[in-house]
């Protein structure tokens, strides 16, 4: 056996050698539209729902945002409020995750929240977001703020509405309230005061997965997809660990939201290169495997030559690169049916969570000239 993977990694070795650097390493991806996100969610004692909805559709709203070409440099925040557990001083809130790409790390913070109580200080915690987040300064850049709850937005003793909206226009920032039940006028009157849109939602509505024929197929390519995953640096097995985590949380809600998640790992928006060698050779053309240090490398590759870990990195590169393309196939297929069963169930009044939020994004988002295909 041994000798069988010495020859494989020598015939390797010559083809990879032959062909010049990692295809992928030749030339980086075309960089698409800064896209800075902030969600901003009440945990009172109400708001179990709420959460639980964020939970459900997070994968389904990231994959919409995912159809834009080219791939959005996507950046997510998460904020909580509204919570007694929380430090009064800050007015009971506080922030779970500061801008980041790794969207595993913003499921673990969604997944750790819980409700207790509360005074829900909706201007509070959009001050915070926009004074303690280091937003893009490009000028081109697609910056929102979600924030959603149920109690009047004008709670605040000290912060007004009117002075976050207006923070947030000098910020080039967009507002958008969504209210968990009716037509309620302060957070009416606050997407007015910020520019953004207003949306009701029901609350519970979000929790609801639909299921497809195509969601069994989409976990078996995960499954596939996850053996793909060469990890390197001194936090490497600590991030493989989340990521099979949040894997584990995405099936506890159900088979929809693992083929939910399957479908985002398999696209370009899923970004690792913190962890994982062949997104790190994607991002960056001049990195070279060859000069990683062997205790940065997994078990697996620790005895290989540097040209045997080229040769490696490449294969595993190529069964990405089938997997993502069979990913892509049946996430379509998935999405016609999720797409089908809405226009079933389409009616006015309260919308559910991610269907708020995708509306929000699609149309402001052509506005900045960033097109969100159907």
């Amino acid at each position: 056996m041994r000798a069988l993977r010495s020859r494989w990694l020598t015939a390797a070795v010559v083809a990879v050698l032959a062909a010049g650097p990692l295809a992928a390493a030749d030339k980086a991806a075309p960089v698409g539209k800064p896209i800075d996100i902030v969600i901003c969610l009440d945990t009172s004692n109400s708001m179990d729902g709420l959460i639980g909805s964020a939970k459900v559709k997070l994968w389904d709203i990231v994959n919409d945002l995912a159809k834009v070409k080219p791939t959005p440099d996507l950046r997510v925040a998460l904020y909580s409020y509204g919570n007694d557990g929380y430090d009064k001083a800050n007015g009971w809130v506080r922030k779970e995750i500061d801008f980041t790409t790794d969207l595993d790390e913003v499921y673990r913070k969604l997944n750790g929240l819980s409700t207790n109580g509360g005074t829900e200080y909706v201007a509070r915690v959009c001050r915070d977001a926009l004074k303690d987040l280091k937003w893009r300064e490009n000028k081109n850049a697609f910056k929102l703020i979600f924030v959603a709850g149920n109690e009047p937005a004008d709670q605040d003793p000290e912060i007004t509405l009117s002075f976050v909206a207006e923070q947030a226009k000098k910020q080039n920032v967009v507002i958008n309230p969504i209210h968990c039940g009716g037509l309620e006028p302060t957070w009416q009157n606050f997407a007015a005061l910020s520019g953004g849109k207003f949306s009701h939602i029901d609350q519970q509505g979000g929790t609801v997965v639909i299921a497809t024929p195509h969601d069994k197929e989409l976990a078996e390519l995960g499954e596939k997809l996850n053996k793909t995953y060469v990890v390197y640096g001194k936090k490497g097995k600590e991030y493989k660990e989340n990521q099979v985590a949040q894997d584990n949380n995405a099936a506890q809600l159900g088979a929809g939201v693992v083929a939910a998640r399957t479908a985002t790992k398999g696209g370009d928006l899923y970004k690792n290169s913190m962890w994982f060698l062949v997104d790190k050779c994607i991002e960056d053309p001049k990195f070279d495997v060859r000069t990683v240090k062997e205790e940065d490398l997994c078990d697996e590759m620790k005895k290989m030559t540097p040209d045997e870990r080229v040769a490696f990195v490449k294969k595993k590169q190529e069964e990405r690169a089938e997997l993502k393309k069979q990913i892509e196939e049946v996430a379509a297929k998935r999405q016609k049916v999720l797409d089908e069963e809405a226009k079933k169930h389409a009616k006015s009044g309260d919308k559910a969570f991610d269907a708020a939020i995708k509306a929000v994004i699609r149309e402001q988002a052509a506005e900045k000239g960033i097109e969100i295909p159907k």
